[in-house]
């Protein structure tokens, strides 16, 4: 079995090495020579107000090492700018019109001829997703869950008809389409969920074996490691097993020496359950975050690094995995950029290799062929343990800068419409009123909807409005 939660003495002494140089992200062939070589792919997400144009972009992707890049949907400027580079791309059909093109092999084919046509061959498109993770919605079960697999009947129908046999097509799942989500142990256990087994993913297998494409999991072991309350080494989360960390699948035998494998594994076992065990195992993403809120551990640039390097580094080599030995797999980075615009805990802005200016986060090889020891120091981490002083959400430091009155008016509402009395105390005579300020009243709505309702789920976000603190508000108002 695998210990306790803890961190390898050996880690952070790898990563404390001196750099013998650096490699600069200027977007021109690095001194490892990668150029055009298959490192792994990249997420290229665009939920952002303020990242490089597609052009630059191409030159980013480059500059890591990356061989193939993955994009949310089918966007001109970006596939213009992918023509001409050697990436194999990967472009995506949009959630909400899956339905549509599932019931009209017209809109299907239309779709192809505006999407995916104009671009080829010179932009070397290899694969079309048909929707991401929406086997997590469940709002969606009865209308697009049962369209997804003919809507790719009818786009590969078209396809075929317009004589494009090399695009393959599949779509995104979460870990969440196991019975067991994110960590299913042991994976010999693992099997699908029994509200979309029979009516979605055998139906969706058999096509994937039929059309010998692959089936995309979204995998991250930082979720299942962060989530596992303590039973999981960090370095068996960051591909660290040769120090010595195992575990042994009781069902098979199969010795364990990271969390990625376990996961896919997983996946593989479902499948087989479903009569479909030899379909092929994509990486739609992965990764590591490289920051996120107080009470997130392990979200840090040196984690975020080790997992990528180590990543790039294995899969240069084709191992496979225990059950898988030698398979060849598309891996798929999560994500080119930090994107500033996606909701949620602070962690999901905080995916990116490069920040928005187009800086590097942390320097990475995904060629996998960059020794360990030439990358430049990191900052050891503060936040491997649980954080476990006090919290507050308050109104973001950028937002107070330039104040948007009507938006965080906006927020100020919605936090104090929820909960109960939420924003009594920053009402007229209430004993939270003065500071008579919108920004004071802002932090003040944030935390108590926060405080009141993060464990059902709540989040310190509001529209990129808010953040957490370590400093007690109510001090710092007193001064002011």
């Amino acid at each position: 079995m695998v210990a306790p939660m803890a961190v390898s003495p050996l880690r952070p002494l790898l990563f404390l090495l001196l750099a013998a140089f650096a490699c600069h992200a200027d977007g021109s062939r690095s001194r490892y020579g990668h150029g055009h070589a298959h490192g792994l792919g990249v997420n290229y997400g665009r939920v952002a107000d303020d990242i490089p144009t597609p052009r630059r972009s191409v030159q980013l992707l480059r500059a890591a090492g990356a061989g193939s890049v993955k994009i949310y949907d089918a966007n001109a400027p970006v596939l213009r700018a992918l023509s001409g580079t050697g990436l194999t791309v990967s472009i995506m059909v949009p959630n909400e019109i899956i339905v549509d093109l599932a019931t009209s092999y017209a809109a299907a084919d239309k779709w192809v001829a505006d999407n995916l046509l104009p671009y080829l061959p010179k932009t070397r498109i290899k694969y079309l997703l048909v929707g991401n993770e929406v086997l997590s919605d469940t709002s969606a079960a009865n209308t697009t869950w049962p369209r997804i697999v003919p809507a790719m009947e009818n786009l590969h129908r078209s396809l075929r008809a317009r004589g494009v046999s090399r695009v393959k097509l599949s779509t995104t799942l979460a870990m969440d389409a196991l019975v067991t989500g994110a960590f299913p142990r042991p994976p010999s256990a693992a099997a699908f969920r029994p509200d979309i087994a029979e009516a979605v993913v055998r139906p969706l297998l058999r096509f994937i074996e039929r059309t010998n494409s692959y089936y995309f999991v979204d995998a991250y072991p930082y979720f299942a490691w962060a989530g596992s309350n303590g039973t999981v080494w960090l370095d068996y989360a960051l591909f660290g097993g040769d120090g010595g960390i195992r575990y042994v699948d009781p069902g098979t035998g199969l010795t364990y020496t990271n969390l990625l494998d376990e996961m896919l594994d997983a996946v593989g076992a479902a499948m087989s359950k479903l009569g479909h065990g030899g379909v092929r195992i994509a990486i739609a993403e992965t990764g590591w975050p490289n920051g996120g809120d107080y009470d997130q551990i392990g979200a840090n640039p040196l984690n975020a690094a080790s997992y990528n390097r180590n990543l790039a580094a294995r899969m240069a080599t084709n191992p496979g995995t225990p059950a898988r030995p030698g398979a060849r797999m598309p891996v798929f980075v999560f994500s080119l950029y930090n994107e500033d615009l996606k909701p949620g805990p602070s962690t999901e802005r905080h995916w990116g290799i490069y920040y928005p200016n187009g800086t590097a986060v942390y320097e990475v090889d995904l060629t996998g062929r960059r020794p360990v020891w030439t990358y430049p120091l990191l900052p050891v981490p503060e936040n491997d343990a649980p954080y476990k002083g006090p919290i507050w959400c308050v109104l973001a430091a950028h937002a107070a800068e330039k104040l948007n009155e009507t938006a965080v008016g906006d927020a100020l509402t919605y936090a104090c419409g929820q909960g109960n009395g939420t924003c009594d105390a920053i009402q007229p005579g209430g004993a939270c009123f003065q500071p008579n300020t919108g920004a004071a009243h802002a932090s003040y709505a944030f935390n108590s909807y926060w405080q009141q309702l993060r464990k059902t789920g709540a989040t310190c976000y509001f529209n990129n409005l808010a953040e957490q603190t370590i400093k007690d508000p109510s001090k710092l108002a007193q001064t002011q």
